[in-house]
């Protein structure tokens, strides 16, 4: 579990991180680099979900291994899938990462949402979701292990 107490935002006890896979994790399939060693710092400290249509069919393979819940789900109404899981792990206790418009949900639904624009792009939806918006998945993971960053940039 992750806690933090953010001044004029909200005290967070995070426990789950539910990101989007391609996008967010991986380009055309394939994770980008730095993405595995970090996440592999942060599971002793957090859930690690990653729900994702697989567009391209190497999501399973890219992260074998790696110390992380993969749910792969139907290409039909992800935006209402996504949300569901968040609700179902208790939206109070997650931190949810994405790029596209089927992300908005979760990332509002979260009690912590980050919108990453890389180089698939970023939906503007889900950036007037989010509570914080990034250039960089390993920006927006090391915003958990660096948390004075994540106060500096939420509190009032």
């Amino acid at each position: 579990m992750i806690e933090i107490n953010i001044p004029g935002f909200r005290d967070l006890r995070l426990a789950h991180l539910v990101l989007d896979y391609n996008g967010t994790l991986a380009l055309d399939g394939r994770l980008l680099p730095g993405v595995a060693e970090a996440l592999t710092f942060l599971a002793p400290q957090i859930n690690i979900h990653i729900i994702t249509a697989d567009t391209f069919g190497l999501a399973t393979a890219q992260l074998q291994g790696l110390p992380v819940t993969l749910n792969i789900v139907p290409v039909e109404s992800q935006a209402q899938t996504k949300l569901a899981y968040i609700t179902s792990l208790g939206g109070e206790n997650v931190v949810a990462i994405g790029n596209g418009r089927n992300d908005q949900k979760m990332i509002e639904a979260a009690a912590l949402g980050i919108a990453l624009i890389q180089r698939e792009g970023g939906s503007i939806e889900t950036f007037t979701k989010a509570d914080i918006a990034l250039t960089s998945i390993l920006d927006a993971l090391d915003l958990l292990k660096n948390q004075k960053r994540l106060i500096a940039t939420l509190r009032c």
